[in-house]
This record gives C-alpha cells, structure tokens and sequence, in this order.
C-alpha cells in the first residue's frame, strides 16, 4: 500500500511540477478540474484571441486533452461507424494522426450524446480511449496500438455513455457504465490486464414503459487519506470508497438519488458529491468503514438543481454549474447555499452541460451549450468578469494547457489565447 501511495504522489508531482503545461485528462492532472496556471486568457470572441481552430469531421461531445506538443480528441463518425483518436499539432491545430475502430452494431444513446463522448487520457507515453461497447484502445504518441480490450461486452443504456479512463501511477480505472453491466475497473496501464474489477448493481436501459432510469456516468478519483489510498466514485443511491490497488470496498455512505452525472470531489477531508436530474447531494468524512452514513456524513441536501457537469472547490467552498445555466456557491462546512447566479449570454441557449475548470488565482472558467463562456471569481461574493462567445455549440470541457484554452465545438475546435 505505501509504495502504491508512493507510486501515486509521485506521478502527481511529477505532473505538476515538470508539465504544468498538459492537461492529460478530462478534468486536468488532479482530476477535479483544477490548474496551477493564472493569467489565462479572459477575453475572446469568434475573430478574438483565436490562436487557431480546425473543423473536425463530425459533431461531439468530448474533451480534448494535451500533452506537450499534441492534443488529443475523440471522434465518431456516425455514418460510417467509425470511432476515433485524433492528434492534432498543438501549434497549428493540424491532425497529425488518427487511430481507432469501426464498430456497425447497434448501441443505444440519446440524440445530443453522439459516440465517443469519452475523453481520452495520456501520461506521456500512451494514450487510451473509451469507445463504450467497441472496447478500450490504448495507443503511442505516435498512433500505433499498444493494446486493446473488445471483450468487456456491451454497454446499453438509452442516454449512452461518457465516462473516461483515469491513469493513476500503474494503473487505469474506468467505470463501465450506466446499464445492466456496470462495472468499476482496474487495467495494468502497459498490459491492459484487468487487476480486479468491481460488479455493482446496474440498472435498466431506461427502454420501454416504466421508465426506470437510473445509472452513473461519473468517473473515479484516487486521494490519499491519512495512511491509505481512496477510489471515489457515485453511484445511483450512494457514494463509495475503494482500495484502488485491490478493489476491496472501504466505506460507503447513502444519499444521492438515482441519476448521477457528474463526478465526486475531495477537499479538506471530505468528498463531495451531488446527483443530477430529481438530484441529492451530500459530503462525507473520508476515511471510515463500512456503511458511514449515521457517522461521516456531514451534509444531506435532499433536493438540488439539475446538473450535469461536474464542480471545483476554493478556499472553503464548491461551486457548480446547474443545467439551466445557474451558477452557484455553496459553503463547504454546511452544504448552505451562499449564492446563485445565471449566467447568460448573446448565445440562443443558456444550457449547461460542461464542467467547470479553477485557476491558480481563483478564477472559474465555464461554458454553455450557446457557445458563451464566462469568467467568474470564486468568492462567496459573486463577480463576474468576463462573458465570451463564440457562436457554435458546445457540450464539452475546456481544457487548460500552457496559458490557452482548447474549447470542442459541434463543428471545430478552438485554441484560444496566445
């Protein structure tokens, strides 16, 4: 376990410290949405601070991650069944290479959810990709197969999916899901070996006249806590706590409701996390065994907004973006509500399905579905301070890498900044 730990805090520190340049995951090199850059670019428009954008070759939901000198994107081509891993030049904007699978069998998913929602994630040396039923590919900088895994089975669930891998030391969790098959996992990141794997109880696809929806579409997070390591992750009814080097269950806590769409937090202790559509939220005491809910929870909210993108947490607090677009703050002691704000722009919607990122000098980034982006202080008084469009449709994440921005849009994607 110490040396796992050791394993952990090193790749951490190695990240930040050496690349504070990449952004090798959905949400950055902590995975809750944070940088160590300030200063970024606050300012931009469709003709604005645009280093550059390229039209991609269909529409989609994902986030482009970075590494050094590339940037990496998923892509499906729904006509042709095709499921992609794009390089692009991070100077120019121009693809590089591009590698993946075809897959024609019939998978569920929603209209505004095309395939490969899925980010990918890369320590440097490889990249690896979700692409639900057609399986995980793992992939060199330079496009060639390492290894892949088609027999996980089938993912069905009538929204689809988009969760991400998450590299962590050695090791790459992914939570396949939401569906009857839902499972937590644990590959050797050079092997693809599954080390141990999770069965949690799954759902309904959501078809037919009941209308039984439930499911998690939440990625993991790995924490040191005390003198162990925690896997965090939310589940339709619960949040739990895994040993990430065995998968055994530390503890879990009851409280969210029976759709989760954004991923949990850790700060100050405890892990934050909220449901989304009918949602629940609650913090928990990390650390604990068994069922903690009479003795670490700390908070219990039995009905909040809306959300689907995932929130940061400042100096105390946590804040999140509904998705009507409402921007709120909430005290990290309590669970109270501190302020909420709508944020709107020239754009034809204020939807918001994207995931907020934290700067350095306490400025939040978001973006909604109209293509307006805004630039807010997290401060339990709210200022905004800058509001941004672009034009285009955009579900996705920004991502944050080396003082730029890199926005997917439904038709192209965007390095904004210097």
């Amino acid at each position: 376990m110490k040396l796992f730990a050791s394993v952990v805090l090193g790749a951490f520190c190695l990240v930040a410290g050496l690349h504070a340049e990449n952004w090798p995951m959905w949400r950055g090199v902590q995975g809750d949405g944070t940088t160590v850059e300030s200063g970024l670019p606050t300012t931009w428009g469709a003709e604005q601070n645009v280093r550059w954008k390229i039209a991609l070759p269909d529409r989609g939901n994902s986030t482009p991650v970075v590494w050094k000198d590339q940037v990496f994107i998923t892509q499906a081509i729904e006509k042709t069944g095709q499921r992609l891993l794009l390089s692009l030049d991070r100077k120019t904007g121009k693809q590089l290479w591009e590698a993946g699978t075809i897959y024609r069998e019939p998978e569920l998913t929603h209209g505004t959810n095309p395939y490969c929602a899925g980010s990918p994630a890369t320590d440097g040396e490889r990249v690896i990709v979700f692409f639900a039923s057609a399986g995980v590919f793992c992939y060199d900088l330079k496009g060639k197969e390492l290894w892949k895994r088609t027999d996980l089975g089938k993912h069905h669930h009538i929204w689809g999916s988009g969760t991400s891998p998450v590299i962590v030391g050695n090791r790459v969790f992914l939570n396949f899901g939401p569906g009857e098959k839902t499972t937590l996992y644990a590959f050797d990141k050079v092997t693809g070996k599954t080390l141990w794997q999770h069965e949690e109880p799954g759902g309904a696809s959501g078809e037919g006249k009941e209308k039984k929806w439930l499911g998690s579409w939440a990625d993991p997070m790995v924490r040191t806590v005390g003198s162990r390591e925690e896997l965090f992750l939310s589940y339709p009814g619960r949040v739990a706590a895994f040993d990430p080097a065995t998968g055994k269950e530390w503890w879990t806590c009851e409280g969210l409701n029976p759709l989760v769409y954004n991923s949990p937090l850790f700060a100050e202790g405890q892990v934050i996390a909220f449901g989304g559509y009918g949602g629940m939220g609650l913090s928990v005491r990390a650390g604990g065994q068994g069922d903690v809910t009479k003795t670490h929870r700390l908070w219990h909210l039995p009905k909040v907004s809306q959300r689907i993108g995932s929130g940061v947490v400042h100096q105390g607090h946590h804040y999140i973006l509904s998705d009507g677009g409402i921007a709120e703050c909430r005290d990290l002691k309590t669970g109270q509500m501190v302020w909420n704000e709508r944020l709107k722009g020239p754009g034809p919607t204020g939807q918001n399905w994207s995931s907020l990122v934290l700067t350095a000098d306490g400025q939040c980034y978001a973006i909604n579905q109209g293509g307006d982006a805004f630039v807010f202080r997290a401060s339990p008084k709210f200022e905004l301070l800058a509001t941004n469009s672009l034009g285009e449709k955009v579900i996705g994440s920004m991502a944050v890498s080396d003082g730029q921005l890199f926005i997917r849009g439904y038709k192209h994607l965007w390095c904004i900044g210097k």
